[in-house]
């Protein structure tokens, strides 16, 4: 499991950057992109550089800039390799032929640094009809990838690009909303991860659009605000009430399997190895969450 909630930091902002190591978000999204004005990449790239080897457990992402920008070269220079880095996201991605571009250009830095090829992971950034169209392309192109992201923030460049409105209940996107899911959980990532809630000051739209997004079956997602750390990493954990079903769940299918059968029932229900796998599902990730802190 990656983590439920991925504050976006602007790597150019020292000040947010401090902030960030005393935040109890899940793991960070250091900004090197779109928040990041280009008299200030430069300056970006130091702070990741300085900061994200004082946040313990390899939790710093970083969202670097496209190739066609012209600054993509210099920000894998700068981050392949630094201590506390987990990964990279990689934005605006719309093809197979792109991701496997990437994971060239990061292979080479890998082997010239002495790290294991593959050992920098990538989180792909779909934000674009082709990107939804190409999910799963993209998703099995390169072996370092390790989940995707929907970017379905209001306005921004999905939402733009599909030319739909945005509403709180989602319907106009909602086929590339599960079809980014769908194409993520194909590929078997554990931790599908939806996109930024945009208004910071309707805390109960961003509980109800998580609860939805869990819903889904998304597992975290990224955040702007330190205000929505908190509901994104309880939304996005199991009750205790589901935690209690499923380990009844798991003992009476264990008995029903000892006692030669492959079924049972709790609470009325049916249950065999499909609603076990399930439940042992849940209570991993709530093991996993409660590690993690």
């Amino acid at each position: 499991m990656l983590a439920r909630s991925f504050l976006y930091v602007p790597a150019n902002r020292e000040k947010f950057l401090e902030k960030a190591t005393g935040l109890p978000s899940d793991a960070f999204m250091f900004d090197l992109e779109d928040s990041v004005p280009p008299a200030e990449k430069a300056n970006a790239r130091s702070g990741v550089r300085a900061y994200a080897p004082k946040i313990v457990g390899d939790r710093v992402w970083v969202r670097i800039n496209g190739i066609e920008t012209g600054f993509a070269e210099a920000d894998l220079d700068a981050v392949i390799g630094v201590t506390g880095i987990g990964g990279i996201c990689l934005p605006k991605v719309e093809s197979g032929d792109e991701v496997r571009r990437w994971d060239a250009m990061i292979a080479e830095l890998e082997t010239q640094r002495g790290l294991a090829v593959g050992a920098t992971r990538l989180i792909l950034s779909i934000e674009s009809a082709l990107g939804v169209l190409f999910a799963y392309e993209m998703a099995t192109a390169a072996k370092r990838v390790a989940s995707m992201m929907f970017g379905g923030a209001q306005d921004g460049d999905l939402n733009t690009d599909l030319g739909c409105v945005w509403s709180l209940d989602g319907p106009e996107m909602m086929y590339a909303r599960q079809h980014t899911l769908l194409a993520a959980r194909a590929a078997r990532f554990d931790t599908p991860l939806d996109g930024v809630f945009a208004n910071v000051r309707d805390p109960e739209g961003f509980e109800r659009d998580t609860d939805l997004s869990r819903r889904l079956g998304y597992r975290g997602r990224t955040v702007i605000h330190p205000s929505q750390i908190e509901p994104c990493n309880r939304l996005y954990m199991p009750s205790q009430q589901e935690l209690d079903y499923y380990a009844r769940v798991l003992e009476a299918f264990d008995k029903a399997v000892a006692a030669g059968s492959a079924s049972t029932t709790v609470d009325g229900k049916m249950i065999d190895e499909a609603m076990a796998k399930a439940a042992r599902r849940a209570l991993d990730q709530a093991a996993a969450c409660k590690k993690a802190g």
